[in-house]
């Protein structure tokens, strides 16, 4: 099985064609405009103001998968039932190579090349991504919000030229969430753990204003390992909300199930 194939089927889920597309202009400063100095907590106040407010998603993309001389570019149909479930297919020249379906309890994938299938939990997803994930941050990272609650945390906070961003520090875990200054719409979130030798970012170019919400027009995910990077760029061609969609999936008979290994 080609792991690059695996991870795209996973993080091959998000948004959509925008309406409008909003590129941060606006340069950071510290005070807003009802006068009062910035904080963390105003800051991650804003950003949870922004509207997202979908029951499903029904999605079509690209993307492009890159690790070392290994690259892939394929085409995707996602759904998504929040907090509950995420159904992936991947296409190549219009044929189904792949589907998953990612539950919060555990994630099932088959791919068509060689014949094999996974079921398992998140933890060969973690190792290969640099991050320890669940279905929440998953989902979360896909529409462009903090993989984290950011309201649960305690965040130092600090400016660039571009972002205003927070920072800290759990478990051995460095974390930032860097954030635009007119919408306070999430453009980049780094998770690092130097003595695994490892680490993770997504980057949010830019946003797309729908009725449901503003979410990402793209992102990109770089994965760092001892084993060199990953780069997974996804594009988002259409999208429709709140649509009665069905999730079926089932693994073809013959395939044999492989356990995945960093």
């Amino acid at each position: 099985m080609k792991k690059g194939l695996f991870i795209l089927v996973i993080i091959f889920l998000s948004s959509c064609k925008p309406k409008q597309v909003f590129v941060d202009t606006k340069t950071p400063t510290a005070v807003v405009t009802d006068g009062n100095a910035l904080t963390s907590e105003k800051i991650i106040q804003n950003h949870y103001s922004n509207k997202s407010d979908f029951s499903t998603l029904y999605i079509r993309a690209n993307a492009k998968y890159k690790h070392d001389d290994d690259s892939q570019s394929v085409s995707a149909e996602i759904k998504i039932k929040k907090d509950e479930k995420i159904l992936v297919s991947i296409r190549v020249l219009g044929i189904t190579m792949a589907k998953a379906l990612i539950t919060p309890k555990e994630v099932k994938y088959y791919e068509k090349l060689n014949g094999t299938y996974f079921e398992g939990n998140y933890e060969a997803l973690s190792q290969w991504l640099g991050t320890d994930l669940d279905f929440n941050k998953i989902q979360n990272m896909l529409i462009g919000r903090p993989i984290d609650d950011l309201t649960k945390g305690s965040y130092s906070f600090s400016e660039t030229d571009k972002f205003y961003k927070l920072n800290t520090v759990e478990d051995k875990t460095e974390k930032s969430f860097s954030f635009e200054a007119e919408h306070f719409l999430l453009k980049k979130q780094t998770i690092s753990q130097p003595e695994k030798e490892r680490s993770f970012e997504a980057n949010y170019p830019n946003f797309q204003d729908f009725a449901s919400g503003i979410f990402p027009a793209g992102v990109t995910i770089n994965a760092f390992q001892k084993k060199g990077k990953t780069t997974i760029s996804v594009d988002y061609n259409s999208i429709t909300f709140n649509e009665d969609l069905s999730f079926p999936y089932s693994v073809p008979d013959g395939y044999d199930r492989i356990s995945i290994k960093d």
